[in-house]
Formats: structure tokens, sequence, C-alpha cells
């Protein structure tokens, strides 16, 4: 198993800058993918950003050059660097992790339904 804490959420106007962090720990060396996903009430969960085992990352296309994921070498810990927030960037995110291969998949990135063990959430919150 995998267990997982987020942190870092907050409330900032909106062109400003959030580092979320997810400490990761448990069977973190078996995990393929670990990736930052956000919901919003009444909205489906949406994929931001995953990075693999191999450090491939992949973006959602509403955060491409704004949002970075990155993790220690450890895999302890999973980070977003989030600049130029955007008032729609307001959700509750997550991390999650997949134990599948599936989740590298060209067709499959950022698909929720592959990630088997998540955080309880962070909030952020982004005013204009």
């Amino acid at each position: 198993q995998v267990q997982l804490v987020e942190s870092g959420g907050g409330s900032v106007q909106s062109g400003g800058s959030l580092r979320l962090s997810c400490a990761a720990s448990g069977y973190t060396y078996s995990t393929d993918c670990m990736g930052w996903f956000r919901q919003v009430p009444g909205k489906e969960r949406e994929g931001v950003a995953q990075i693999d085992r191999d450090g491939y990352t992949v973006y959602a296309d509403s955060v491409k050059g704004r949002f970075t994921i990155s993790q220690t070498n450890g895999k302890n810990t999973l980070y977003l660097r989030m600049n130029s927030l955007k008032p729609e960037d307001t959700a509750m995110y997550s991390c999650a992790a997949s134990m599948t291969y599936l989740c590298r998949g060209s067709g499959s990135s950022l698909n929720p339904a592959l990630y088997a063990y998540w955080g309880q959430g962070t909030q952020v919150t982004v005013s204009s």
C-alpha cells in the first residue's frame, strides 16, 4: 500500500503561485506513475499532471507552461509548482499513485481510474 498526504494549498490572488507537496510512504518503489488531480464540486475529477517512473511528465492542456510536476529521487515527495494561477484553477487538489504500467500509455495518461491510492486533498482557491 501507499499512503499519501498533501499540503501547501491555500488562497492566492490571480497571477500568484503556490507549491503543493505530497508526502508518500509505503511501497512507493512499486509505483508506475504519480499524479496530481483536481476536482470542483459537481464536476468530474480532472487530471492535472503526472510523472512516471522514468521521469516522463504529462500535463493537461489547461496547465501547460504554468504548472510543473516533480518528485524527489526516492519518490518520497511529489510536488506541483503552480504559477500564473487563474480563478479557474480553484479546486481540491489530490495526489495519487498508480501501480499499473497502463498509466504510461499515450491514450491513458491522467486517467484517474488507473490510480489506486489517493491522498485526502488540499484546497486551492484563486481569487480574481
